[in-house]
This record gives structure tokens, sequence and C-alpha cells, in this order.
């Protein structure tokens, strides 16, 4: 039995061998169309890959159950954006820190933190630009601004860190990065409007 959102599937499965292949006969019958898988349950317990293509390790005689819950991609969107939100707090505090540390000398806990600060910038960069370039239906000034700001200040904090000018790298973190961190926030405020009218106008 294939249960789907809470509906039952008449889908039929009798020509797949394993799990995977139902997977993609679901995908294929586009029943998770635009929409973005939260939870599986398997013999009503939550499953969840160990290692990549597990499921095609599991066989079809072994599946009893399976229930999908999902939601639509634009609603997990706007969730997203939301998550977003904290990420630029979390670089905004993170920044502070890194530039209080180098000041007070402590290279090393400074430069572990500004490591995983460079490594939260560049995912959040990769996740905004996906958003974008999935929903977005209109040029943003402020987001070509803001990348170019974040861009710009990220090759220079490169070239100050070979040089190991730890005090001009905390300057350029309290005082630059901060503010361009800071942006980001009309960024993805403008951008959760345009998913949210892309939603109301696919609606309509």
């Amino acid at each position: 039995m294939i249960v789907i959102d809470g509906q039952k599937s008449d889908l039929s499965v009798k020509n797949c061998e394993n799990l995977e292949q139902v997977f993609n006969t679901i995908v294929e019958e586009g029943l998770l169309s635009d929409r973005v898988v939260t939870d599986v349950l398997l013999n009503n317990e939550p499953f969840s890959e160990i290692y990549p293509h597990q499921s095609e390790d599991i066989d079809i005689g072994e599946v009893e159950s399976l229930e999908i819950v999902s939601v639509p991609l634009d609603e997990m969107a706007v969730s997203i954006t939301r998550e977003l939100y904290k990420v630029v707090e979390l670089m905004s505090k993170g920044a502070g820190e890194v530039a209080e540390l180098f000041r007070r000398a402590d290279d090393s806990e400074a430069l572990e933190m500004y490591q995983d600060l460079l490594d939260v910038t560049r995912d959040f960069m990769g996740m905004i630009g996906v958003l974008r370039d999935e929903f977005s239906l209109a040029e943003h000034p402020e987001f070509l601004a803001a990348a170019k700001e974040i861009s710009e200040l990220l090759t220079e904090m490169s070239e100050v860190t070979e040089n190991e000018d730890w005090i001009l790298l905390s300057d350029l973190l309290e005082y630059e990065f901060l503010p361009a961190v800071g942006h980001w926030k009309k960024v993805i405020a403008s951008l959760r409007e345009d998913i949210r009218n892309n939603r109301d106008k696919c609606g309509s």
C-alpha cells in the first residue's frame, strides 16, 4: 500500500524489484511534481537512506506499506527564507566574535571560527542563488549589489588573511562585513515576496 500526503495511491509497482524503483516510478508519474518530500514511512517506521541508493537494496517483498509526506516547493522555499534570516543573524554574531578574538590576539581560535564563518557564508550565498534562480521573476538591484559587495569583501579578506594582518581583518569584519551581511535582510524579504507572488499567480 502506498500513501502520498494522506491519500492512498493506485500506483502499480508490480514491475518494481526494489524500493528505489518504486520511488522512481512515483517521480516519473508526476505524483510529487513541484513538491519536496519531508518524511518517508516504510512499514510504519521512519525511513531515510544511511548510504546512497540504500533503497535499491530493499527488495519489493520487504515493502508492506510506504507513506510519503511532502509539501509544495514554494511553501518549502518560504520556510527556507525564514531560516536564512537566522543564518544572517548567525553570520553577524560570528563576525563580531571573530573580530574580537583577533583583537585579543587569540589567533588560533579566531582562525578556526573564521573558517566556519566563511563556510556558512558560502553556503548562504549558494542557497540564496538557488532560490533566486528557481523562483524570482524580477531582477533585484539589491541582490546584485549585495552579491557584488560580499564577493569583493571575501576577496579582500582572503588577501588580508594571506598577509596574516589580523587587525586589518578584524576591522574588515566589524566595519564592512557586518554591514554587508545586514543588507541581505532586505534581499531575503524581496525574494520571499517574489516566491509568494509566483505562488499566487500559479494558483490563480
